[in-house]
């Protein structure tokens, strides 16, 4: 999401209920297991570990629940036949949606993803109908409370190679090459500036505004998407308001 519902989807997150935090557990426990298993147990030499660990923080993920999931990696055969898989689709209105996948069937990943778009007013696609208005890129969340002087965050990021800097509401969102991510992680700390959130996403190249009843459709569709098991992450370019 961009803007500002992409921080109102993080705070929501946040704070979700129960059982919708324990499928955010249970993706993230996955994503680190899997990122043990590809590239060892040492974030230093393993993006795709370093990334799944921050993550787990943004998300206020247990360090029981984290060192188990490295261990898992560190160890035999559970998830060694998780596949992974890219679908897209289009949600109200012609808004795009890209799917991170992570199954152990994907003829049942299939069948139930395209019945969540059919539900909820959606169409499953085919391979490349939308990927194209995405971009891959290393976005930073930093709120205003933890950092409050906006030159001189700008002038810290844009130094160690971000593209884009932007005021929103009561967060600083900082966009980058993928390539970059480790220097500007590293300038932030070196200030010793937290960050809510620092991810390699799928960028929209622009977006699509809902209102109403189509807003309120998008949201149970990306929820319902969430919800599922094997969804690991729902990229889309639809922006609203957070009401």
């Amino acid at each position: 999401m961009s803007g500002h519902s992409k921080w109102a989807n993080i705070k929501r997150k946040k704070g979700a209920n129960d059982a919708i935090r324990g499928k955010i557990t249970t993706k993230i426990g996955r994503e680190i297991t899997i990122a043990v298993r590809m590239g060892g147990g040492d974030p230093t030499g393993n993006m795709r570990l370093k990334l799944a660990l921050s993550k787990a923080k943004a998300n206020n993920i247990p360090k029981d629940n984290i060192q188990r999931a490295i261990q898992k990696g560190l160890g035999a055969a559970e998830g060694s036949n998780y596949e992974e898989l890219t679908y897209e689709g289009y949600g109200p209105a012609g808004s795009a949606i890209m799917l991170d996948i992570l199954t152990d069937n994907r003829n049942r990943s299939a069948a139930d993803v395209r019945h969540i778009f059919s539900k909820y007013g959606g169409n499953l696609g085919e391979t490349g109908c939308v990927g194209w208005m995405f971009k891959q890129k290393a976005v930073f969340i930093v709120e205003k409370e933890t950092f409050e002087d906006e030159d001189e965050l700008m002038g810290i990021v844009l130094d160690a190679g971000a593209e884009d800097f932007k005021a929103e509401d009561d967060v600083f969102e900082i966009t980058a090459d993928p390539a970059d991510y480790d220097a500007i992680e590293a300038a932030l700390g070196e200030k010793g500036i937290e960050t809510a959130s620092a991810e390699i996403t799928m960028v929209p190249d622009t977006t699509v505004k809902l209102e109403g009843k189509d807003a309120e459709k998008m949201q149970n569709l990306i929820d319902a998407l969430e919800e599922n098991d094997d969804v690991q992450n729902v990229y889309s370019n639809y922006e609203f308001d957070e009401e």
